[in-house]
């Protein structure tokens, strides 16, 4: 028996659905019946409860193998992160594979990444089987600059002139099913990207080629745009650790690289951007 957590967001779903494709019926911890009705309309096995309630976690690993962790990012994450490995330690489960990143190293600066490498560490030491999947920005994020896209021809993001190897959520999802399906991933870290590393000028480029129009990327300033992601996300330790990850992207901080991990694993090309853009093309045009 495989076990989701997080499969009712973007990276999670398609990991579930990349099962169900697949022909098995993976069990999911979701705290909205609503949100996982698609999941379970398709076989998944629905556990309604928190991930923070030990006694529902307890419940949804029994009998279960292998555990894919995904947990919102958070004040709390890393803590909930470690009960939730050693509940799945005491109920026997064999394999943790845990949604990182690519900046989780052991010198990271940034709150968000020093979690992950936190929770990796304790993943290790855990005596269970693991594997990470790190992927870097979701190519998915552009989504949230849809409308200025569309009627603004432009997109504001504090990342100056740095550069990502951007990753669609269907190509992570797809290798995260092929971790939890298969066999020969223990002890690996899967580094996750699409074919190119891009900056954001470049980014703006691949949507103008696909919408045929000129769409601008106008770099944000980090302070306004800090006011923004306070009005929007939960609270305000979480505005200041994505705002922080971005500034980090805009300095340079970590390097980043393309990958080949989706060729590996799944035997094709990752997604590249031009067809994300086409991919969702009603949302942007």
């Amino acid at each position: 028996m495989i076990l989701l957590t997080g499969a009712t967001g973007k990276t999670g779903g398609e990991a579930a659905k990349a099962l169900l494709a697949r022909g098995l019926k993976p069990r999911v911890l979701a705290r909205n019946a609503d949100k996982a009705a698609a999941l379970a309309a398709g076989g998944a096995e629905i556990i309604i409860g928190d991930v923070t309630d030990a006694g529902i976690v307890r419940k949804a690993l029994a009998g279960v193998e292998k555990l894919f962790l995904l947990l919102p990012n958070g004040e709390q994450q890393l803590a909930q992160e470690q009960q939730v490995v050693d509940l799945a330690r005491e109920a026997g489960v064999r394999h943790i594979v845990k949604m990182s990143s690519m900046e989780s190293l052991p010198d990271a600066t940034a709150p968000i990444p020093q979690m992950h490498w936190a929770s990796e560490q304790h993943i290790r030491a855990s005596g269970l089987d693991w594997t990470m999947i790190r992927p870097n920005f979701f190519m998915q994020n552009f989504l949230g600059s849809a409308r200025t896209i569309k009627e603004q021809k432009l997109f504001s993001l504090p990342m100056g002139d740095g550069k990502t190897a951007m990753a669609d959520t269907r190509d992570i999802g797809a290798v995260a099913a092929e971790v939890l399906a298969g066999s020969g991933h223990a002890g690996k870290s899967y580094d996750i990207t699409g074919p190119e590393v891009l900056d954001f000028h470049q980014a703006a480029e691949r949507f103008s080629e696909v919408l045929g129009t000129q769409i601008n990327y106008v770099p944000a300033d980090p302070e306004v745009y800090l006011s923004i992601l306070k009005r929007v996300l939960p609270n305000e330790w979480h505005a200041n650790a994505v705002s922080t990850l971005f500034g980090e992207i805009a300095l340079g901080a970590v390097l980043p690289h393309a990958t080949d991990t989706v060729r590996q694993l799944l035997g094709r090309e990752p997604i590249a951007l031009t067809q994300f853009i086409r991919d969702h093309i009603a949302a942007f045009r």
